[in-house]
């Protein structure tokens, strides 16, 4: 995967930062801030971003939370791009190559990559109640997690940080 960074504005501090990302926030302009950024990545890339993964990754965007692909087809089909499993399975691998979108592999699910075509190792937070998922900066935890691998003689090829509990929201209600 090419790793061509775009830069980014900063336009939605609510998907930006931890403990802002489960607050009330305009998420409609940061997931077209995501979106523009997706495409000018793609675009630099000389990678097609066809309608139907175009579609997937703003019903991603528009979700706030890790979903499955049969949720993602049921949206599809919905919209008359087809009910087939295969249709929502090659438009979410291809976004997950691009980086487009994560795997969230406790869920069985995708989320989209809030930051496209930066380079960054993500905690996913993972909210127990409401299914919200926030992309955290997880480069402390990468670097710890790379030290006991290390001080065991072990090489990681690839690590996923996946964290769940309560969102303040919810954690409040309980």
């Amino acid at each position: 995967m090419d790793s061509t960074p775009i830069p980014h504005d900063a336009a939605c501090p609510g998907c930006e930062v931890p403990d802002l990302a489960f607050s009330d926030h305009d998420h409609a302009d940061c997931a077209r801030d995501a979106l523009s950024r997706a495409e000018a990545l793609m675009l630099a890339r000389g990678v097609r971003l066809t309608p139907v993964r175009k579609r997937v990754l703003q019903i991603l965007l528009e979700a706030h939370q890790a979903l499955g692909a049969y949720d993602v087809l049921n949206r599809l089909a919905a919209e008359g791009f087809g009910n087939q499993p295969p249709v929502a399975y090659r438009a979410l691998d291809f976004l997950e190559e691009q980086g487009l979108v994560h795997r969230i592999r406790r869920l069985n699910a995708f989320a989209a990559c809030m930051h496209p075509g930066e380079a960054h190792a993500p905690v996913f937070l993972i909210c127990t109640g409401c299914q919200l998922v926030a992309e955290a900066p997880g480069a402390a935890v990468g670097v710890a997690l790379d030290q006991a691998a290390g001080n065991l003689g072990f090489t990681i090829e690839r690590a996923t940080v996946e964290a769940m509990g309560l969102c303040p929201a919810c954690g409040a209600a309980a």
